[in-house]
């Protein structure tokens, strides 16, 4: 058991399935009082029924007095994890703004909103956590769609930022960043997701494990699949030669598509 999280008030969005329904249930069974959000009401109904939570359905970007209010006006945890992985069109074909909007909305706009409502108290009372799902390719890049790399970029840069400026105020900040995890979200990568995730694709369950292991040591940075330490270190030591060995794998999955 995890001490930090026993008995807390806990949200976690985009937690009808996947690594959100991962997270909840693995908060519901360290104790926790968990509100599950889903943008799907069925799914959202489904796990909460299964753990004993409290379904708040909705779209994560605008529920979160909603969700505060279902645990009695009360937030101590809350998982930002709700996201989407759209295709923007690539330079020289039509722009999809209507993608790109959805993608800064979901991916960013959702955490930086979330916190601005959670703030004040976590401050006032000197305690909070802020959970972020970002992703591998917010520390590195993933080929094929351009919204998902540079809005999960932004979603680490905001946790990182949140990390910084108040964790001597007592906020504890978690940035989990995976490669490829089992969920429906990789499985609409297509291609390139079959060729750069699936390989080395974990379960839901292990990102939560991670998590938890995070949780306990007290660490900002969450990466699932350990490997990334040593890609993000490449990536920031020569930075050339990692874009020269991602533009490889860039021109074999065109060749292979």
């Amino acid at each position: 058991m995890v001490q930090a999280v026993q008995g807390a008030k806990v949200v976690v969005t985009g937690a009808g399935g996947g690594i959100g329904a991962a997270l909840a249930r693995r908060f519901a069974a360290q104790g926790a009082q968990v509100v599950v959000n889903d943008l799907d009401a069925d799914r959202a109904k489904a796990v909460a029924e299964e753990i004993g939570g409290l379904p708040v359905p909705g779209d994560a970007a605008s529920t979160v007095t909603e969700a505060r209010d279902a645990l009695g006006g009360t937030v101590d945890v809350y998982c930002a994890n709700a996201g989407v992985g759209r295709d923007g069109g690539e330079p020289g074909q039509p722009l999809d703004e209507q993608g790109w909007a959805l993608s800064w909305d979901v991916n960013v706009m959702a955490h930086v909103r979330a916190a601005h409502t959670l703030l004040p108290d976590w401050l006032e009372r000197g305690s909070g956590r802020f959970v972020s799902t970002v992703s591998a390719a917010g520390l590195l890049t993933m080929i094929g769609t351009a919204p998902y790399s540079v809005t999960k970029h932004g979603a680490y840069a905001f946790a990182e930022w949140l990390s910084l400026t108040y964790r001597h105020r007592g906020v504890k900040v978690h940035a989990i960043c995976p490669q490829g995890v089992r969920t429906d979200m990789l499985d609409a990568t297509g291609s390139a997701g079959d060729l750069v995730l699936k390989p080395t694709a974990i379960e839901p369950d292990d990102v939560a494990d991670a998590l938890f292991r995070g949780i306990d040591e007290d660490r900002f940075l969450i990466l699932p699949h350990p490997e990334v330490a040593e890609y993000y270190q490449a990536r920031a030591t020569d930075p050339d030669r990692w874009l020269t060995g991602m533009n490889r794998i860039q021109q074999h999955w065109e060749t292979t598509r």
